[in-house]
């Protein structure tokens, strides 16, 4: 590999970490907001679904990506919402519910999307950070999503939120301690709700990344699981939201690592190179899910499943 193909390889994995870790950005810091409060939801994958054709069908038909985002922040609020709303009912499965929300989104998704397969839609403008480079490789491969500074930015405001807001002090007493809760006066079902679907809106904003930015179109196979990873990528960064960050990065770049081999040239084990996030998830959940043992900063109502 010469210096020129190097360059272009890692300009490749750091763009790529980019474009593909938005959407696990988005639906980790979404699903840290719901486990903070001592809820887990399952149904993410279906949010990210649904909200993804949302943002396509109304980017579609209003001519603007931001009518689309929205659509799809929107979207994932309601069905979270729905979510939290079932979930508070008695001798309701969190576990259980999510999984139903996930068929029920990727559902009306599939039928719903059916006329936008065709189509096309405004796509989210990109910021371009391979300028100072002479290589049409390199700026094509840096060409970033409009919404990824947003979700940096939402990861800190999330994390100083936790630390230094009344609203924040409550989301984490929920989930560490609904009795406690509950004695100070306030309502756990009020919080829970809420928490899931705030969680549910930010989740949203990774289906408009997946249609109207990369890849760009809407498809029934556009999230490829990405909802379901997240909720091991939360564990992994250990409730943290700026954490999360780190962990989307790092998925991010596992997945471009097949392009970007590609973009210079080397194209054996391409289809191998795509299951690399999906081993990985497995191997997190295998380093950090012990039988038996509790994972250091777990909110401790998550230890249970029903409400």
């Amino acid at each position: 590999m010469t210096a020129d193909q190097l360059l272009i390889f890692l300009a490749g994995i750091v763009g790529g970490a980019l474009r593909v870790g938005a959407p696990f950005l988005f639906v980790s810091l979404g699903e840290c907001i719901t486990e903070k409060s001592g809820r887990i939801n399952l149904g993410l994958e279906g949010v990210l679904v649904l909200s993804a054709m949302s943002a396509f069908g109304a980017s579609h038909l209003s001519g603007s990506p931001w009518i689309g985002v929205l659509a799809a922040a929107a979207t994932g609020g309601l069905l979270a919402t729905l979510h939290g709303v079932l979930c508070s009912l008695p001798r309701v499965n969190d576990i259980a519910t999510g999984i139903a929300l996930m068929l029920l989104g990727t559902g009306l998704a599939f039928y719903l999307g059916k006329p936008l397969i065709q189509p096309q839609a405004a796509q989210l403008p990109a910021i371009a950070l391979g300028n100072w480079s002479d290589s049409a490789a390199v700026r094509s491969a840096l060409q970033v999503n409009a919404l990824v500074p947003i979700g940096l930015a939402l990861a800190v405001a999330l994390w100083w939120a936790f630390a230094n807001t009344r609203a924040g002090l409550l989301v984490r007493m929920a989930g560490d301690s609904a009795l406690a809760t509950r004695a100070l006066g306030y309502s756990v079902a009020g919080i829970l709700i809420a928490a899931t679907a705030a969680g549910g809106m930010v989740a949203g904003l990774g289906g408009a990344s997946l249609t109207l930015f990369y890849p760009g179109s809407w498809n029934e196979g556009i999230s490829s699981g990405q909802g379901l990873i997240a909720v091991a990528l939360v564990i992994f960064a250990r409730w943290s939201p700026l954490r999360c960050v780190g962990a989307a990065l790092l998925f991010g770049g596992a997945g471009a690592i097949g392009p970007a081999l590609q973009s210079v040239g080397i194209s054996w084990g391409y289809h191998l190179f795509n299951i690399v996030p999906y081993v990985l998830t497995l191997l997190i959940l295998v380093i950090t899910c012990r039988p038996g043992t509790t994972a250091a900063g777990s909110p401790g109502e998550l230890s249970s499943t029903s409400r």
